[in-house]
């Protein structure tokens, strides 16, 4: 069965660490250019330090955090973010190779969309990288819609992403 929830104890945050780490792995082992992405958002460094606040970072009211588990094994992430007044962006979203094709990106998804909503945000912007076809066909099909880059990204990595957002 499938659940998505709100991580509450340490070894929930600890799942949710060990994904958004899977997943930093997942985007290094993309084949060059794709993989230039992760060196540019994903130093190490700066990648633990976010992931070991990320119960502060995207916590109520400034954003959301959820955990997917299938049958009790943690199996997806996604996060929330405020990035300006009435802006939220989504970041981190997730799903073992394992569990893919079972609902639970689309289950994270809404989750964080109705989180989104509850919080009082008026917009959900999220970049992806290109290749991750699968997950802008979720995008697009969840009613965000493609727009131009709403950070600034170097121009070596800008034609590696493509931006959404959803107009709540």
């Amino acid at each position: 069965m499938l659940e998505v929830a709100t991580p509450c104890t340490p070894d929930d945050f600890d799942a949710v660490r060990q994904l958004a780490w899977a997943y930093r792995d997942f985007l290094a082992s993309l084949p060059p250019p794709d993989n230039v992405v992760t060196t540019f958002a994903y130093d190490v460094d700066a990648y633990a330090a976010i992931l070991n606040q990320i119960d502060i970072l995207h916590a109520p009211p400034r954003g959301a955090l959820k955990l997917a588990r299938l049958d009790g094994v943690a199996v997806g992430c996604g996060m929330m973010q405020t990035i300006a007044p009435g802006t939220a962006e989504v970041k981190r979203v997730y799903i073992t190779e394992s569990a893919r094709g079972t609902g639970a990106g689309r289950a994270i998804m809404g989750a964080l969309i109705e989180d989104a909503r509850a919080l009082g945000f008026q917009r959900i912007q999220l970049d992806t990288g290109r290749p991750l076809v699968a997950a802008q066909k979720l995008y697009l099909s969840l009613g965000f819609r493609e727009r131009t880059p709403y950070w600034d990204p170097p121009a070596d990595i800008l034609d590696r992403l493509v931006f959404f957002q959803l107009d709540l």
